[in-house]
């Protein structure tokens, strides 16, 4: 999925607002605002948050507020908001989350849905056949949620098993709510990580990089899957430094579409694909890499 990501998003934390609790049986200071509500963390069950042991940044508390703030990217099958979740007056519990919310059916531009998702199959049967039946209200209902609890699951195993994902916080209905990845300056202003895409590194990074990179395709290979859609434009670098060419570590996004290999008569074409885009952008930028070298290392590691 392609982004859109803003330069800044400077804005006033809702850690400063005032605290919703005044005590037993008064009233609360705050109520949520324009482009907040109250955290959905206890609105779902146990299921549909993230594995434990859970990072100390993510916030449960039941006082806390959600409130968007912009816009991160827009996608062919889903957007991404920038979202602080925190507590009021607690600048201990605060965090920026990414909030993916998936389009139904009828709104999203997701092609060749058959080519990924062979060999794999929701657990209701009656919940198949409903996403076979296109034109059924329960069919529409089921397929709108289906790329979500896709890509929860599959994130949920991959940060599991250590691959350099986002951390899944927890999935409601067709939103998920991810590990923001990108940086805040001391002054309140909010910068998402560049797409790998967009960045100039030195040959020194590129090494660095590509060797991340084969590390985690090789993470995410030995739990039998292929990302399915890889490219310079889903993958973030994390951490760069003052200079477009200092350090940086790559985060895999969008996995939707995981492929499984063994399942989907279409993994292995999908992988050496993933393993060809990029390539294509280290070659393009000076590096000496082979994809068929690639995805003989990372399809070896799913056996």
């Amino acid at each position: 999925m392609h982004q859109h990501t803003p330069s800044s998003f400077p804005f006033s934390p809702a850690s400063s607002l005032g605290s919703p609790e005044a005590g037993l049986g008064a009233e609360p200071l705050v109520e949520p605002g324009p482009d907040q509500r109250w955290s959905t963390w206890t609105s779902v069950t146990k299921g549909q948050r993230g594995p434990e042991p859970r990072p100390d940044w993510v916030v449960t508390a039941d006082a806390a507020l959600d409130t968007e703030l912009g816009v991160l990217k827009t996608g062919k099958e889903a957007d991404v908001f920038l979202v602080e979740r925190a507590v009021p007056d607690d600048p201990t519990r605060r965090s920026l989350l990414a909030a993916k919310r998936y389009r139904g059916r009828d709104h999203r531009q997701f092609h060749r849905d058959g080519e990924y998702t062979d060999g794999r199959r929701v657990r209701r049967t009656r919940d198949q056949r409903a996403i076979e039946d296109r034109k059924s209200s329960w069919g529409k209902a089921v397929a709108a949620t289906q790329w979500a609890d896709a890509e929860f699951l599959a994130l949920s195993r991959l940060w599991d098993a250590g691959a350099p994902v986002p951390y899944p916080v927890q999935i409601d209905g067709t939103e998920l709510l991810l590990e923001f990845v990108g940086h805040e300056a001391a002054d309140g202003t909010v910068e998402a990580a560049p797409r790998l895409a967009r960045t100039r590194p030195a040959p020194a990074a590129l090494a660095d990089w590509f060797d991340q990179l084969r590390h985690g395709m090789g993470v995410i290979a030995r739990l039998g899957w292929a990302h399915g859609d890889l490219s310079p434009y889903n993958i973030l670098v994390d951490g760069l430094g003052d200079g477009a060419d200092d350090g940086g570590r790559l985060v895999i996004i969008d996995l939707p579409q995981v492929v499984d290999l063994v399942a989907n008569p279409f993994g292995a074409d999908l992988l050496h694909r993933d393993c060809r885009n990029v390539c294509t952008w280290f070659t393009a930028r000076g590096l000496d890499v082979d994809p068929d070298e690639l995805f003989a290392d990372v399809f070896a590691q799913a056996w």
